[in-house]
């Protein structure tokens, strides 16, 4: 299949924790009750870093600044999974940061793809119906 085939979504997330618990948000779209690492799409105008800082702003509350890459995953959609239905398969690509905060307070996300953030323990993770990022995540920030 060419790259003129299917679409692509960039999307930037950020590994933040802190001692035994990782900062998360739970997705209210396009899988409600899922935990992801605060992270989405890149916008038009923006580098895959200045979008993991306002990802992370705008679905916890606080500020944040970028670290460096932990990895880069990526998947196939097939066209019947799309949110949108565009016909088309999308390639989505998963760019991962370790981010420290800054500053800021943590809250929910309204009106957008999450609806709540909190500190959550690691060891809580496998109870809890999370995305598959955030184990792989979670490994490449204990790397070396």
């Amino acid at each position: 299949m060419e790259y003129t085939d299917y679409d692509t979504r960039l999307a930037a997330y950020g590994v933040i924790t802190e001692g035994d618990r990782v900062l998360l948000a739970r997705l209210r779209i396009p899988e409600a009750g899922t935990w992801t690492l605060p992270g989405g799409g890149v916008e038009f105008d923006e580098t895959v870093e200045q979008a993991v800082v306002r990802e992370v702003r705008e679905e916890t509350g606080y500020e944040a600044s970028c670290g460096p890459l932990l990895g880069i995953r990526h998947h196939i959609v097939p066209k019947e999974r799309r949110m949108h239905d565009t016909g088309r398969p999308m390639k989505a690509v998963q760019v991962v940061f370790r981010v420290t905060l800054t500053g800021g307070e943590l809250r929910n996300e309204t009106d957008g793809s999450t609806d709540e953030a909190a500190w959550v323990p690691i060891a809580e993770l496998p109870h809890r119906r999370h995305g598959l990022l955030v184990p792989i995540a979670l490994e490449w920030a204990r790397r070396p």
